[in-house]
């Protein structure tokens, strides 16, 4: 008769291998379908707030404890003027979204999604358009985000009522760019290149900007 052999388990709350980041716990928001607006951003909802922003999504999102929000996408970065959505709302345009077929309004942009962040706890994943644009456009929008001040784009953001810099510390380059479905679409070879000038570019902004530079991240 064969024995049979019991299996044991130890557990032992002080035993790790290593840390857990716990940005691995992040999420995303992307201007699609009502994810941002009639989702986190919807003016005439009973619990809106003074900035339109929905107080019971914050709530459940701050009861989830996601501590990195990627903004503004997706797919919808591909095609994405960042500048589109900074500056007074009546004067921003509306664009066609070609991403999700749709009409973009607009009203919610760099600026709006920072304070929403504050709001529900959250640090910002910035992603750049990689897409239509490139190295300019991207380190352009680090200068408006992060620099203090005393330069045409921080001083353009405090002119828009932030005169504190966001101090983003991750980006995001590109979304997906080897999908023929992206706008813009690219090789390994040629998204390496991009992605490479693009995140340098960024950090030299930011570095110029703070003493922590700024962490670019290749596309999901």
């Amino acid at each position: 008769m064969s024995s049979v052999k019991k299996a044991t388990m130890i557990l032992d709350k002080d035993y790790r291998i290593s840390a857990i980041d716990r940005r691995i716990y992040g999420s995303f928001i992307e201007h699609l379908g009502r994810a941002v607006y009639e989702g986190i951003y919807e003016p005439g909802h009973p619990s809106a707030d003074e900035q339109g922003f929905r107080t019971d999504v914050i709530d459940l999102v701050k009861e989830l404890n996601v501590p990195l929000v990627r903004y503004p996408g997706g797919n919808f970065v591909s095609g994405y003027n960042w500048e589109d959505g900074i500056g007074p709302k009546q004067s921003r345009p509306r664009r066609l979204e070609l991403a999700w077929r749709t009409i973009e309004t607009n009203e919610v942009g760099t600026n709006e999604f920072a304070a929403w962040a504050r709001k529900a706890g959250a640090e910002v994943n910035m992603a750049v358009n990689l897409g239509t644009r490139g190295v300019d456009a991207a380190r352009n929008l680090v200068e408006y985000c992060n620099h203090p001040a005393g330069t045409y784009w921080s001083d353009l953001r405090a002119s828009h009522g932030y005169k504190e810099p966001h101090k983003f510390k991750t980006w995001c380059l590109g979304n997906e760019m080897d999908g023929p479905w992206q706008i813009g679409h690219k090789t390994a070879a040629e998204y390496g290149r991009i992605a490479t000038e693009g995140g340098q570019g960024d950090e030299w902004v930011d570095r110029r900007s703070s003493s922590s530079p700024a962490a670019a991240r290749a596309a999901p």
